[in-house]
């Protein structure tokens, strides 16, 4: 293999694929980029066998061929190297030779045949996605996943597509993110139900936020997924198992409700959480005629407590909640106003943005005793 490539292209497609990468692997094929060399365009591919990224650049290919180079070193030293064009180069060996400028480097790549094999795209069943739909919905969704190994089903969200709405929905047992909305339509018959991992989201998302494309194309096969975005295909491993059911959960009779500002509730708590248990970030809310008061204390930081005005004027009650998930949510919907509904001390508290736009959102958190 032997080619010219721009480094500022190659630099584009080397950052697309850091969250690929392994970087703490007992296969040390996995911690190589795989580099294919075809008619006018370098092929990149990385792995950690759960999530793969196959993305691609112009190149002047000289000699046809493919070869593996160490991802982070290389990454580092493209990086370094001035603007203009590299030139790549394998050798014997698996020895990879990079020129630029007076700038010659040789890296010790592995024999290509160890680097694994990956699912192809598949030829039907593919569903058109709206990207900055897709984006939102995860953007509103990911901060509510598991990060318990144990918990395998909950380490992803669910994303159901009907053919007239798109919904997606995470929990970690302790709270859940419930996204919908009926503002595209999708070639799907009945119900397609998939859980997509946690990291999967995360690389989607870092995709299009560096990507002006406006669908997303997805598509299955029995153990994996596929989203290809643009000219970059991001295949992960399918989540498998039963996601809990959700909509059991969902409040029905949460009969007291309370409008604030999104900002104002935001700056309370975390005003307040400075002086809640280190541990459970739980403080207390009290709905009261005119007012709502967030308040905490512990032993050992001392007490505080915050008032904001509001126009309620139904029966007190008072909730306690883990700060921090009800500052994740207030993050997730900045500006604007949330209303805040809730039954009683020990039922689960509803949250959503006051204006519905295109979609309905709500997020559920379970209370704490305190």
């Amino acid at each position: 293999m032997e080619i010219t490539v721009s480094k500022l292209d190659l630099l584009k497609e080397l950052t697309a694929t850091q969250g690929v990468v392994e970087r703490k692997t007992t296969i040390p094929i996995l911690s190589n980029f795989l580099f294919e060399a075809a008619g006018d365009k370098l092929s990149i591919t990385a792995t950690d066998l759960d999530l793969s990224l196959r993305t691609a650049c112009a190149a002047k290919v000289k000699k046809e061929g493919s070869c593996t180079i160490p991802a982070r070193k290389l990454y580092d030293y493209v990086k370094l190297l001035p603007d203009g064009d590299i030139s790549i180069k394998q050798l014997e060996n698996h020895w990879v030779q990079i020129r630029s400028g007076r700038s010659n480097t040789k890296m010790v790549g592995m024999a290509r045949a160890n680097f694994p094999a990956l699912p192809v795209f598949p030829t039907s069943g593919v569903v058109k996605l709206p990207a900055s739909v897709l984006r939102m919905m995860i953007a509103k969704t990911i901060f509510a996943i598991s990060n318990e190994e144990s918990r395998y089903t909950l380490n992803g969200a669910l994303l159901v597509l009907k053919p007239e709405s798109i919904t997606m929905v995470a929990t970690d047992g302790h709270r859940l993110a419930h996204i919908e909305t009926g503002a595209a339509k999708f070639d799907v018959s009945g119900e397609l139900k998939v859980l997509v991992p946690k990291k999967a989201m995360a690389e989607i998302n870092a995709l299009l936020s560096g990507s002006d494309v406006e669908h997303v194309e997805f598509g299955r096969d029995e153990s994996t997924l596929f989203f290809r975005i643009g000219s970059r295909l991001l295949t992960s491993r399918q989540l498998t198992g039963q996601f809990p059911n959700y909509e059991a959960v969902l409040p029905k009779d949460n009969n007291k409700f309370v409008v604030l500002r999104s900002e104002d509730l935001a700056a309370a708590i975390q005003r307040v959480a400075q002086f809640a248990d280190e541990r459970s970030g739980a403080i207390r809310m009290r709905l009261d005629k005119g007012e709502v008061k967030v308040s905490s204390s512990s032993t050992e930081t001392g007490e505080s407590e915050d008032s904001i005005e509001t126009s309620y004027n139904g029966e007190m009650v008072t909730i306690g909640f883990n700060s921090s998930y009800l500052l994740d949510f207030l993050k997730a919907t900045p500006g604007g106003e949330v209303r805040l509904e809730f039954k009683d001390a020990q039922s689960a508290g509803q949250m959503r943005p006051e204006e519905g736009d295109d979609f309905k959102y709500r997020y559920v958190v379970m209370p704490m005793r305190i």
